[in-house]
Parts: C-alpha cells; structure tokens; sequence
C-alpha cells in the first residue's frame, strides 16, 4: 500500500501536552539535514502562533541553503498538445471542454516554439502534453524530444523533462532512451474519494494505474522522477502527508526518492466551475507552510513552483524552499510563437513576466539564477544524485555550476542594465562560497567571459 489513509488521519488527530515545545524540538531535529518522520509533520502543520510560523520558515531557509545554496533552477514548460481524453473538473483541457481550441503542433511549430525558447537564453524544458495524442500515439511526444535537442541556435535545450499521461514499462524504456531528466507526473489528489469525484471519465479515472507510474519509470530505468497535488481539491494536511508517504514509498523501495516535488495550487481554468471556487482554499500563508514543511521533511528534494503564483507569492516561497521555478511561461500549445496565452491555456497564470525580468528580480532578492543541466548529463541522477543532496554535498556542484550559467546568460542574452547588475551580484556570491570553491567559480565564469560554453563541474 501506497498511501495508508487510516494512518494518515490517525497521525493528524494526535495533540501533544505542549505543543510549542514539541514544535521546537522538531525544528532542531530538522536542522540536521536528514528529513523528519510522518509523526513529526502535524505540529507542523498546526502551526498558527506568528512566532513559531517564523521560527518553521527561518529553519526552512536555512536547511534549503544549507542543501541547495542560493540558486534558483529556471525553467520554461512547452505545451505541444491540448488534446486530452479524460474529464478532469478542474482543467480545461477535459474532453467535454467545447469552448476549448484544440490544437497539437506540429513538428515544425515544436521546433519554432523551441527555438523561441532558446533565444531567450533558456537551458531546460518541460515538455507537456494533453493525456491524448495525435495519430503517431507516443512517437508523437518521442519526436518532440528529438526536435527540442536538435535546435542549436546561439544556444540549445540541455535538459528535457516530461510532464505526459502515464506509460506501461515497456514504453517508459522508449522515454528513456530519448535521454530525458525527469519524468514528471501530478497525483493531484492522493484522497481516493475525492479523486473519483473530480476524475469522471478516461484512463485517468484509474487511481491505481496513475499512482504507480513512478515505479514503472524507476522499472524503466528513469530514476528521476517528480510528484506532486494540485493544492485546493482536498484538506492540504492530508495532501502533505500522503505526498510525503509517497515520497518515503519511493525511498524505501527503490533506494531513490523522489527528484522534484510540485505545489500547484488550484487556478481558474476555462469551463470549470470547481476551478473557480477551490472546495478547499489555500491561504498564501497556509502555502508557505506546506512549502516550508516539505523542504524540512525531504530537504533533498526540488520544489517547483510554477508561473501560477503571482509574483510576490513566488518571492515568498523562494525563501522558505522553492528551488525550481518556471519563467516566462505559456500554457497553451503554440504560446510562446503565436502569443495566444488565454486562448487554449489550461489555466490562469498570476506572473506574467518575461524570463528576463524574471532573472533581475531574483538577482536583486540574493539569488543565483541556474540554468545548470551538469548533473543529469555527468550521470548524477537516482541514488548517485541523492547520495550528494542528502548530506548537504550537492551545493559544492550547484552554487559554482550556477554562477557559470549565469554568467553564460549574461554574456548571450541579458540586457545591458541586467549584466551589470549580474555580475555585481555575483561577485558577491563568489565571496559567500568556501574558500576551497571561490577560485573554481572565478575560472569557470572567467571561461565563459572568454567564449567557453557549457563550463561545469
């Protein structure tokens, strides 16, 4: 069993005789980098008092910097495909969506859309489709993947995850093979009776087949794979903790848990009543707990925010754990050639702004903005990748890979005012580093003021 329902209400029900006190030594505990129990989550999601809601996000932060250091990993989705032949509630890309404009690209108009995305200096994609395809079936999406590593213009795509309907095994081996980072794929909700509820129709109705497609991708030999809950279809402190079940799951199981957790809040979509009126809101600062929550329970772990979020909320969570974010993002299948961004969207996006706006704002706030693909293509992935992120390791790699990707942006894309002010501020991150790494950033960004792409450790 995945995710033991009984447990998970049990454990929510229990109240300790001092909750403060249990709160605090919990905290602690998760200062030493090695994650905390199931039993360890409810005081933290009880949290109401401001004090011990600052004391959780400032633990947050610091465990996040601790693994991560200050970068944040930027990334752009591709939608290539509206189609879909399940009837989700809340997404507008159900089948029984008539006001919808359906369109898949073609192989051209991915290659367009791809090259779009590079000359703004993107380095990442995830590619996601509607859970239907075209004639071609998968080879349709395995196609694409080729085309996105084909673009080289000033630049090129380095990594490809993939947001896509479940697979058997057999055709997770073909994913594979398409050299893909990571496979990425959304529960939405782990509480079975409200996933019957808002899953009327399609092969997505079937929970059991959606929630064990991480273990036919880690069968497939995929062993970076990304959960997540789409937050607002049912209580967060159960979606939290079936969410961390899962990610125990994985752990124990395969030895690899899971690479990136998703926080997607509930947005109104085209159609969808539910979309509109959330059944279960989540305030802004109830999401910052869950964020900070989940970075202390796997602090190994990614935590993608996407471009749902306004801008300020986004500046919010950075602090107390987001370590992936989109940017400059479109929803709709040719979004980013044809600027069509309502108009076959699958949902509403809060931050508009172009990737690099995106790029001063978190430069400004303290950030290293990362384009770094250094891990997946050294072979650092699974267990290897875990093996450095779980003892805090993983930065001394991240923070000067980061700074050479910067740099590389810098020097390819930015806009004048945004290069000084880049390597400004990087010069000071330079200075934050252990001594034993601040020469190896000097070198590497020295490189690519010289010409030298591509530079990491």
């Amino acid at each position: 069993m995945i995710i033991d329902e009984k447990k998970i209400w049990d454990t929510l029900a229990k109240k300790p005789s001092s909750e403060k006190a249990l709160v605090e030594e919990i905290l602690k505990k998760a200062m030493e980098l090695k994650g905390l129990s199931l039993e360890d989550i409810p005081p933290l999601l009880r949290i109401s008092d401001p004090e011990l809601l600052d004391s959780l996000f400032t633990t947050a932060k610091k465990v996040k910097e601790r693994i991560y250091g200050k970068r944040l990993v930027l990334f752009a989705p591709l939608y290539i495909s509206n189609l879909c032949s399940n009837e989700c509630v809340y997404c507008a890309f159900r089948a029984t969506n008539k006001g919808l404009k359906r369109r898949a690209l073609n192989y051209d108009e991915i290659k367009k859309e791809v090259e779009l995305l590079v000359d703004q200096g993107h380095k990442r994609i995830l590619l996601v489709a509607g859970e239907s395809y075209p004639r071609e079936g998968l080879d349709y999406i395995l196609k694409a993947i080729d085309i996105i590593y084909s673009v080289k213009n000033r630049g090129e795509i380095r990594r490809v995850n993939v947001n896509i309907a479940p697979l058997k095994t057999e055709e997770f081996k073909k994913l594979k093979e398409r050299h893909i980072g990571t496979y990425q794929l959304f529960q939405e909700t782990y509480h079975r009776e409200t996933y019957k509820k808002v899953h009327l129709g399609g092969v997505k109705k079937d929970y059991d087949f959606r929630i064990t497609a991480m273990d036919r991708a880690m069968e497939a030999g995929i062993d970076d794979v990304g959960i997540g809950v789409l937050f607002g279809l049912f209580d967060y402190r159960f979606e939290v903790m079936a969410i961390l079940q899962h990610a125990n799951y994985l752990d124990s199981k395969y030895g690899v848990g899971p690479h990136t957790i998703s926080v997607p809040r509930l947005e109104p979509a085209a159609g969808s009543k539910i979309s509109e009126h959330p059944p279960f809101p989540v305030s802004d600062v109830d999401f910052r707990k869950i964020v900070a929550i989940l970075r202390l329970a796997v602090p190994y772990t990614g935590i993608i925010l996407s471009t749902r979020e306004t801008a300020e909320i986004r500046r919010e969570t950075f602090a107390v754990g987001v370590s992936q974010i989109s940017a400059g993002s479109r929803t709709n299948p040719g979004g980013y050639s044809l600027d069509e961004e309502f108009d076959a969207s699958q949902f509403s996006l809060g931050d508009h702004r172009s990737l690099a706006e995106v790029i001063e704002d978190i430069t400004k706030l303290g950030y290293i903005p990362s384009f770094c693909t250094a891990c997946y293509r050294l072979g650092r992935t699974g267990k290897d990748f875990m093996d450095l992120a779980k003892p805090g390791e993983i930065q001394n790699h991240c923070s000067p890979n980061a700074l050479a990707t910067f740099a590389e942006y810098l020097e390819d894309y930015a806009p004048e005012n945004l290069k000084n002010i880049g390597y400004e501020m990087m010069e000071k991150h330079i200075l934050e580093l252990p001594s034993n790494l601040q020469e190896k950033a000097r070198k590497m960004v020295q490189f690519v003021k010289e010409g030298k792409r591509d530079v990491y450790l």
